[in-house]
């Protein structure tokens, strides 16, 4: 299986008897967004850990690089056309003469318009793009990207604090050179979007740990495990 390759999020193991090499991707201008006042998804954060990173010098254990924003023709190699057109125009400005669609795209309290939305979309995916782009050329090892991590968007659908999927963006460029790809998502929340996506294929095996019942999004179950092609290749754990 030597073309198979693991993303893991939430969890890098640097053992092993050979130097791994870690590329690090890092905007600044990510702290600069905000979704709205008293929201919990707060980006600056992502500014934070990277300060982190900084003042206890494992940056000398990576290579950091500034990903090219994913343009929207990247971002239409998962989402519907009209979806991200939509991202691209909405402002809290014009919002109100979007009403239709913000119903349509489920962008309202949980996913709300703000000031640049479409460009913190394209730092969160274009910084997963490139690491398994990295990943691919063998650039290295491991790939982290802390502006990522977006599993609940949909193809033509914001949910959980997510408008685009760079998980499954990212997954689609390993595709490109690799036969499989596993997929392993440790967040509390069930990685509904990312399974969604690839829930007809053996291509990528989806393993999510999770909490359940009427925990967000509601979704994952133990007898969900894909369909068609894809049957027994989405695994939930609850």
């Amino acid at each position: 299986m030597g073309d198979d390759i693991r993303v893991e999020l939430g969890s890098v193991a640097l053992n092993g008897s050979s130097p791994k090499k870690v590329a690090y991707f890092y905007d600044s201008d990510i702290g600069n967004y905000a979704y709205v006042t008293g929201h919990p998804m707060k980006p600056h954060r992502i500014r934070l850990a990277h300060s982190l990173i900084m003042q206890y010098n494992l940056y000398q254990k990576m290579e950091i690089y500034r990903a090219k924003p994913a343009t929207r023709g990247e971002m239409t190699q998962f989402h519907t056309d009209d979806y991200i057109d939509f991202l691209q125009k909405v402002t809290p400005d014009n919002m109100d003469s979007f009403m239709r669609e913000q119903g349509k795209y489920n962008v309202g309290d949980d996913c709300p318009v703000f000031d640049g939305l479409f460009e913190f979309c394209g730092i969160s995916a274009g910084g997963s793009m490139e690491g398994a782009a990295r990943l691919n050329r063998q650039k290295c090892d491991i790939a982290i990207n802390w502006a990522g991590g977006l599993h609940h968007a949909k193809k033509c659908e914001a949910s959980g604090f997510c408008y685009v999927n760079d998980i499954v963006l990212g997954i689609l460029e390993l595709l490109r050179f690799k036969k499989r790809v596993l997929y392993i998502d440790i967040d509390v929340h069930h990685g509904d979007g990312v399974e969604e996506a690839f829930y007809t294929t053996d291509r990528v095996m989806t393993v999510s740990f999770h909490k359940y019942g009427e925990y967000f999004p509601g979704t994952g179950e133990l007898r969900d495990t894909g369909i068609g092609q894809g049957k027994n290749y989405a695994v939930n754990f609850l």
